[in-house]
């Protein structure tokens, strides 16, 4: 587990405990000006992060249930590191406030890793929100770490899907007349994902980010390694069904 120096981190919070204290600091994060990232020139390290919840009987999510989550670390197409951890759930799923339920179970897993990732991708909307500042930009902002948010639809956004059916193809994400994101094909004749602006990362530099992580699959490789990860530890923890 590699520990943080408290001069990385761009703020200084606990998780919030309630939807208003949450509203409150996703108003601030989103008003924020952090120094830009980009991509290292070397390609860099990408992490991917990812939280399931028990199935059928044992679980969905709600405040208190067993939560799994995986970390994972890539650099150059291998994979570097991989984690899980167990946690409860901090609430149930609402929209425009994930990060009660799933924040600090998040933050755990990525701390236990060995080493930081310079870009970390997140199961999650970023720029994408109500307030613009969903649980990618959140954890970003409360680990020091440039985010991307990963989904497989927009939370509040809109824009077409992009008109070519080949990977690489893109089209822009809107929340009135900004640009938020991106559609990514990430594999040719494959519905395309959304792409959001987390912390420090522009919607230009997330769409670079996720085509340079995807390889043969739809998914990007550090999130499909980490939810691999939390998926095993769900099974090898959950009692069976019926």
């Amino acid at each position: 587990m590699y520990k943080p120096d408290s001069s990385a981190y761009a703020w200084q919070v606990i998780w919030p405990a309630s939807i208003a204290e949450l509203s409150r600091l996703q108003e601030a994060f989103a008003a924020a000006s952090p120094d830009p990232w980009y991509p290292p020139t070397d390609g860099g390290s990408t992490g991917g992060v990812f939280v399931c919840f028990g199935r059928g009987g044992y679980g969905s999510g709600g405040e208190g249930d067993v939560g799994w989550a995986g970390a994972a670390l890539m650099r150059e197409g291998r994979l570097i590191a991989g984690v899980s951890v167990t946690g409860a759930a901090g609430g149930p799923y609402r929209s425009g406030y994930l990060a009660l339920r799933e924040g600090p179970i998040l933050e755990t897993a990525v701390w236990a890793l060995d080493e930081p990732s310079d870009v970390l991708l997140v199961n999650a909307t970023g720029r994408d929100h109500p307030r613009r500042a969903g649980l990618a930009l959140h954890l970003g902002a409360v680990l020091g770490t440039p985010t991307v948010g990963v989904t497989h639809r927009p939370l509040v956004a809109t824009g077409d899907w992009p008109h070519s059916d080949g990977r690489e193809a893109t089209a822009p994400l809107f929340l009135g007349e900004e640009v938020v994101g991106y559609w990514v094909r990430t594999r040719s004749g494959g519905r395309p994902l959304a792409v959001h602006a987390g912390w420090r990362t522009s919607p230009e530099t997330a769409r670079t980010v996720i085509l340079t992580a995807t390889a043969a699959n739809r998914t990007p490789e550090p999130l499909r390694e980490a939810r691999r990860l939390a998926r095993t530890a769900r099974s090898a923890d959950s009692p069976p069904l019926g």
